[in-house]
């Protein structure tokens, strides 16, 4: 056994071990750190495949920002777990339907050997073996693809933008700053010059039942 598939296995186990205690682990602050370490071993699993780019995507992507917002919810969230486990039971016969179903599409990837090699579709164009991975994928996301994926990413800003002025609501009675109004004062709005005689307060006395 070489060395490349000595860490294959090594990898692939921890990333099997810790998939299995996503699902089996009570806790789930504990399930979302074993999904943390699921993500960082099939990044190295796309490391020794050549495939750096799905490496640092999956990394920066999943670990970065989906696993630690996971994270960050379970904690910060009162979630009563003991409810949502309830419905176990009533949604095992769905659950092991899906499981089967992926499964035997698994049992039909590893077999694909097996089948004629004129099913397999062929690549839409020969890949320069002088480029590195990343260099190769963003050449054809930013020519063939470059209208594709700039409208996927304001889909997304759009997306963001939306779900910010869904969800913000402002509190009632409270000062905020405008800045158009700030600008726009000058002296007359801003300050008031009283004439005072003296001993005269700029206070109004107050009567007894508190009205000026």
């Amino acid at each position: 056994m070489g060395l490349t598939e000595f860490f294959f296995y090594l990898f692939a186990s921890v990333a099997v071990l810790s998939a299995s205690m996503v699902i089996v682990a009570r806790n789930p602050v504990h399930a979302v750190l074993f999904l943390i370490l699921t993500f960082f071993n099939a990044a190295a699993l796309f490391v020794l495949l050549g495939a750096e780019f799905l490496a640092m995507l999956l990394v920066i992507v999943y670990v970065g920002a989906v696993a630690v917002l996971f994270l960050f919810v379970v904690m910060m969230l009162d979630i009563d777990f003991s409810e949502l486990r309830a419905g176990f039971i009533k949604s095992a016969p769905l659950g092991a339907s899906i499981g089967t179903l992926v499964l035997v599409e698994l049992i039909l990837v590893v077999g694909l050997s097996q089948f004629p090699s004129n099913i397999v579709g062929q690549p839409a164009a020969a890949i320069d073996i002088n480029l590195t991975n990343t260099e190769a994928i963003g050449r054809v996301l930013y020519t063939k693809y470059l209208f594709i994926f700039q409208g996927a990413g304001l889909i997304l800003l759009v997306s963001m933008i939306g779900a910010i002025v869904l969800t913000l609501h402002h509190k009632t009675g409270v000062k905020r700053q405008i800045i158009s109004a700030q600008v726009a004062r000058v002296p007359e709005s801003a300050i008031e010059v009283v004439s005072l005689v003296p001993g005269q307060s700029i206070i109004p006395s107050r009567d007894e039942d508190g009205t000026a």
